[in-house]
C-alpha cells in the first residue's frame, strides 16, 4: 500500500474483479503508469478521480493469441490494436506469420518492434518462429530480441508465410527452444488425413459450410497433439497447444504432464461459445482452424475450463477482409474470426449464463496469458506495481453490432454480430492514461509499446 495522502496522478474507483475476488466500491490509484495502491471506501486525492460506480473493473485483458498482420502485413498492427483497446486488451501476443516476412530472425523481429512502437494503440508482445527449413539457427537471437515464446505449425497454410515444419525439423527447433525456457505453441492439426478428406470432398462436389468440420475432424487435430507432445516429452520443451477446440487436449496435456512434460494447452473463446450450427448459418464467417464443433464439445470445453485444465482463453482474432469470407465454396474462404472488441462482453456475458464466477474472467483472459507469456508482473493483475491497464464493464443489455467495431471497413464483420451481451466496454485505460470511452478510441498510433518476455 502507497502513502495515501499525497495525491495521485489519477484514482479510477468502482468494483474491483481479480482472480481471487471482487472488491466492491474499490479503487486503483495510479502513479505516472503504474498502479500505486488498492483499496476500498472513500477514494484518496488525486489530480483526477474517474468515478465508474457500480461498473466492474478488470485488469486489462491480454490477448496470448491473435494475428494483426496476415492479410495486409504491418499496416494491420495499428489497426488491430485500435479493436483492442476498444475490446479492454491493453496487451496481445502476436503471432509471427505476417506477409510478406514471417518474423523468422532477429532483424525482422527488430523491424517489426519499431512498426509497434510507431503504431500500435496497445502494448504488444511479439511470438518469433522459424522458416519451413534452415531456421533453427535464429532461435536464440529469437528469445534475446524479447519474444514472448514462439510458433510452428503442423499444418501448411503457405512455405513462406506459415509452413509446416516437418518432424525432424520441429525436434531440432523443440531442443533449441528448451534451451531458451520459453513456450512453443503449435497449430495442430494433421496435415496429411485434412488434405485426404478435403480432395475426397471436392470431389463428391461437397463444398457446403459443414465440409469445413468434416475435412478437419477431431483425429486430426489429436493426431497433431500427440506429435507436439512427444516431441516435448523427447526434447525437454514446454509444448503448448496453440488452440484446442476439443476437451481431449486438455486431457492429452493433463496426461503429458503427468508423465514429467510441460505441457498446455489454450482455448479460444469461439470453442465456447460457437458450435457447427454456427458454420452452418454463417458460412465463411464462422470459417476457423480447427473448425467449430459440436454444441456437446461446448459442453466438454466448459468442463475442462472449470477443473483447471485451460491454461488461457484467447481470441485467435484474424481480421480478413470480408470478401475473403463470403464464397459459398467453404474451402475457397480464409480461416479466422474477428474476436478483440467482442472478448470482453463475450466472455462476461458466458460466465454469467452459466452462473460462474466473473473472476474467471480476470484469471483466464488476463493474469493467466500474462504469465504463459512471461509478462507478469508488470501485465495481466490489479496490483501495486502493475502497470495500470484496466478493462471497465458496464453491466446492461447490449446487442454487439459488427459495425461499431474500429477497424478498416473491410474488418467490419463478426460471428458475434447480433448477440445480445450483459455488458459493454465502458472504459479502458494503458498504463494509467484513458484510451477508450465507450465510443472512441482515445490515444494515437504509437502510444502502445512493444513489451519483452520478463521472465523464463
Amino acid at each position: 500500500m502507497s502513502d495515501l495522502s499525497a495525491p495521485f496522478d489519477r484514482v479510477v474507483c468502482g468494483d474491483l474483479v481479480t482472480a481471487e475476488g471482487i472488491l466492491a466500491r474499490g479503487f486503483v490509484a495510479i502513479r505516472g503508469e503504474t498502479i500505486a495502491a488498492i483499496g476500498q471506501g472513500a477514494p484518496p486525492p488525486a489530480r483526477a478521480i474517474d468515478d465508474h460506480a457500480g461498473r466492474l473493473i478488470f485488469p486489462g485483458l491480454v490477448d496470448g493469441h491473435m494475428h494483426t498482420s496476415s492479410a495486409i502485413g504491418w499496416g494491420g498492427i495499428e489497426h488491430a490494436t485500435r479493436t483492442a483497446a476498444a475490446g479492454g486488451v491493453t496487451t496481445v501476443c502476436d503471432m509471427p506469420y505476417d506477409i510478406p516476412r514471417p518474423v523468422t530472425d532477429a532483424t525482422i523481429f527488430s523491424e517489426k518492434v519499431a512498426v509497434v512502437n510507431r503504431t500500435a494503440h496497445v502494448d504488444v508482445a511479439l511470438y518469433g518462429t522459424i522458416t519451413k527449413t534452415g531456421g533453427v539457427a535464429r532461435i536464440p537471437e529469437l528469445a534475446a530480441a524479447g519474444a514472448s515464446a514462439f510458433k510452428l505449425s503442423t499444418y501448411e497454410y503457405d512455405p513462406i508465410r506459415f509452413p509446416r515444419i516437418d518432424h525432424r525439423e520441429m525436434e531440432h527447433a523443440f531442443r533449441l527452444i528448451a534451451q531458451t525456457g520459453l513456450m512453443v505453441a503449435v497449430h495442430n492439426e494433421d496435415q496429411e488425413l485434412v488434405e485426404a478428406l478435403t480432395a475426397e470432398a471436392k470431389a463428391s462436389g461437397r463444398t457446403d459450410p459443414i465440409q469445413h468440420a468434416r475435412t478437419r475432424p477431431p483425429l486430426a487435430e489429436n493426431l497433431a497433439n500427440v506429435l507436439i507432445f512427444e516431441l516435448a516429452r523427447a526434447t525437454g520443451a514446454h509444448a503448448h497447444i496453440a488452440h484446442s477446440s476439443l476437451a481431449r487436449g486438455f486431457e492429452l496435456a493433463r496426461a503429458y504432464r503427468a508423465m514429467g512434460v510441460t505441457a498446455s494447452a489454450e482455448a479460444c473463446i469461439q470453442y465456447l461459445s460457437l458450435t457447427e450450427e454456427d458454420l452452418v448459418r454463417q458460412g465463411g464467417k464462422a470459417k476457423c482452424n480447427p473448425p467449430l464443433r459440436t454444441a456437446e464439445e461446448v459442453e466438454r470445453m466448459w468442463a475442462s475450463l472449470l477443473a483447471g485444465e485451460v491454461a488461457y482463453v484467447s481470441t485467435d482474432h484474424a481480421p480478413w477482409p470480408i470478401e475473403r469470407k463470403t464464397s459459398p465454396d467453404i474451402f475457397a474462404c480464409s480461416a479466422g474470426l474477428t474476436g478483440l472488441q467482442s472478448f470482453a462482453p463475450l466472455m462476461l456475458t458466458l460466465l454469467e449464463e452459466r452462473g460462474l464466477p466473473l473472476t474467471l474472467l480476470a484469471k483466464y483472459c488476463a493474469e493467466e496469458p500474462a504469465r504463459f507469456h512471461g509478462l507478469a508482473p508488470k501485465k495481466g493483475r490489479l496490483a501495486v506495481g502493475a502497470d495500470a491497464d484496466l478493462c471497465v464493464m458496464e453491466r446492461g443489455r447490449f446487442v454487439f453490432d459488427e459495425s461499431t467495431i474500429v477497424d478498416r471497413a473491410e474488418c467490419r464483420w463478426s460471428p458475434y454480430h447480433g448477440r445480445t451481451m450483459r455488458a459493454r466496454v465502458a472504459a479502458t485505460y494503458l498504463r494509467g492514461r484513458p484510451i477508450w470511452d465507450g465510443a472512441r478510441v482515445l490515444n494515437a498510433p504509437g502510444e502502445g509499446r512493444f513489451v519483452p518476455r520478463q521472465a523464463r
